[in-house]
């Protein structure tokens, strides 16, 4: 599977941002996919996860009730949308994917193939 994001960019504290991650392989659709993210000086941190059918999501705390994760097995894409975003959001953002479909998986020595990153800066 390889894995492209993209819609990250600059924008105000309290804005919106929808990141994409658009996957090629017909078996994306079997995968789990997760969201990280790196903040500078930081580890890579889990953001968000889905189930490899979509009808689970997981969150940090740090971003749930403000971040949704959701995925379409048709157009091989999963999305991102960010909402109310604060500048502690601003870092790289990826998209990884793992083979166990379950998307709750919280290391990112878990997952199989990630995206290049996005970057995403809020201002305050």
């Amino acid at each position: 599977v390889q894995l492209q994001a993209s819609g990250g960019g600059l924008v105000q504290a309290g804005g919106s941002l929808r990141l994409s991650c658009a996957a090629s392989g017909r078996t994306f659709s079997y995968y789990g996919m997760g969201w990280f993210r790196q903040r500078p000086g930081k580890l890579r941190e889990f953001v968000a996860g889905i189930s490899w059918h979509g009808g689970s999501t997981y969150y940090a705390d740090s971003v749930k009730g403000r971040f949704s994760i959701s995925r379409d097995n048709v157009k091989n894409t999963v999305y991102l949308q960010m909402d109310s975003l604060k500048p502690e959001d601003t870092a790289v953002y990826y998209c990884a994917a793992e083979k166990s479909g379950s998307g709750r998986l919280s290391g990112p020595g878990t997952y199989d193939y990630w995206g290049q990153g996005t970057l995403v800066t809020v201002s305050s």
